[in-house]
């Protein structure tokens, strides 16, 4: 443990001590709000490219599902198991989970299905884990662990509790 020192000399922290003090005081609500927004996001947009219309699957996302898409696996490439349910599931999913997120509600219900979907799609694209997976993954841990906030319908219907 360091000591302050007889002649004063921490003194020279005191405005530093005041200015963490503020940023301190922001309220976890707030990043959490963030954090919510930030993973919805890009999952969201993903999802809109996934339909032609109401559960009506485009063709790109057909054709990603059932061609293209492989999950890299113990040093070998495997086509997707059921790639149609497997599209539709994630083009539901990639919709639903963010409007969940976005409103705060089954915050961490919500977090940890797209921490899983992460997942998935990190071995199906293992190149983007540095720019996207591991952003992702980080934002869905968070709050799986701390929850939508007190910004969330979560907290006004008593199902969020935070742990900070």
């Amino acid at each position: 443990m360091v000591e302050a020192p007889s002649d004063g000399g921490w003194k020279l922290l005191a405005p530093l001590r005041r200015v963490e003090g503020w940023i301190a005081s922001v309220p976890a609500a707030l990043p959490l709000l963030a954090l919510r927004l930030a993973l919805a996001v890009p999952f969201y947009k993903s999802g809109l490219t996934k339909w032609d219309g109401f559960l009506q699957l485009s063709g790109g996302a057909q054709y990603l599902f059932g061609q293209e898409f492989k999950l890299h696996l113990f040093g070998a490439q495997y086509p997707y198991p059921f790639p149609m349910a497997a599209a539709y599931g994630a083009g539901i999913a990639e919709i639903v989970l963010p409007v969940l997120l976005v409103l705060g509600l089954g915050t961490r219900f919500a977090a940890l299905a797209l921490l899983a979907m992460t997942a998935v799609i990190q071995i199906t694209v293992p190149e983007g884990w540095a720019n996207f997976h591991l952003p992702w993954a980080a934002m869905a841990l968070s709050l799986v662990v701390f929850g939508g906030g007190a910004l969330s319908l979560d907290r006004l219907i008593g199902l969020g509790r935070e742990k900070m």
